[in-house]
């Protein structure tokens, strides 16, 4: 009869959990992305002259000559405001230009401004278009960085929520937090914490090293090991683990040699006395 060793390792996932996870995946970027393009666009663009003088600078809004490729030929731009054209040749004849203008460099156009928008952005002047006057700055990346963050503290707020009381205390102990108190307050002390790093407290709940790291220091809090001298040591026995370098956090030292092959059986020596 052949010996047969089962493989270890989580169950592979069924289609429907998989095409599941994928849907929910695809359906949180969908509402991400809206998030983003919903704050661009209530959002007034940022225009920046270019090596602009004095406090006001005061772009040519009248009778401005470009090639327009939607028009296929050389059209007259100029921006009156309450027209909705940046086309002379579209805007009523006794429309009269308004002033565009910069101070102290910079230009804000609001969402309910189309039509300026329209006139900037075809303007020979911006930098877009091979001109040195103005350009336009990227707020669109400014914006995701602004949702993902936001989305990041969601997210980071529903772990403290949903995830088990262990995996809470194991971080909780990780960060150095009291947990010999209410659950409510160390939830509280996490939430905090979540707001304001949302990204690493996210990434701990994945992270090996934070249980073991949480297991370390409850055996310093009960005596089965000790640091003392620039040394981990057994408790009991007083016998040294391994050396902590001078400078070096020893219980980040002591973490990361049990996450190793050699200091696995010490790892799992600490959980059997814990």
């Amino acid at each position: 009869m052949s010996n047969q060793t089962a493989k270890r390792g989580r169950p592979r996932k069924t289609e429907p959990q998989a095409a599941q996870e994928v849907a929910t995946k695809t359906k949180a970027q969908s509402a991400r992305e809206m998030a983003v393009k919903d704050y661009y666009e209530k959002t007034p663009r940022h225009y920046e002259a270019i090596n602009y003088k004095g406090v006001v600078y005061m772009l040519k809004s009248s009778d401005v000559s470009v090639f327009d490729k939607e028009k296929g030929g050389v059209v007259t731009l100029r921006y009156c405001a309450g027209e909705n054209s940046p086309y002379k040749d579209d805007q009523a004849t006794a429309s009269t230009a308004t002033p565009v203008v910069f101070k102290n460099g910079n230009l804000f156009v609001r969402p309910d401004q189309p039509n300026l928008a329209k006139f900037l952005d075809k303007h020979p002047g911006n930098e877009a278009n091979g001109g040195n006057k103005f350009r336009l700055i990227d707020n669109k990346k400014k914006a995701k960085d602004i949702i993902d963050k936001e989305f990041e503290v969601v997210d980071a707020l529903v772990l403290i929520r949903t995830k088990p009381t262990d995996d809470i205390l194991s971080v909780a102990t990780s960060l150095g937090y009291n947990t010999d108190r209410l659950m409510d307050e160390i939830k509280h002390d996490l939430t905090v914490y979540a707001k304001k790093n949302p990204k690493v407290f996210i990434e701990m709940f994945d992270d090996p090293a934070t249980k073991v790291k949480s297991h370390v220091k409850q055996a310093l809090s009960f005596g089965i090991i000790s640091d003392k001298g620039g040394y981990v040591r057994w408790t009991d026995t007083n016998n040294h683990i391994i050396a902590v370098p001078e400078g070096k956090d020893s219980m980040d030292v002591f973490t990361r040699y049990c996450l190793t092959e050699t200091g696995a059986p010490v790892y799992e020596e600490i959980k059997r006395q814990l």
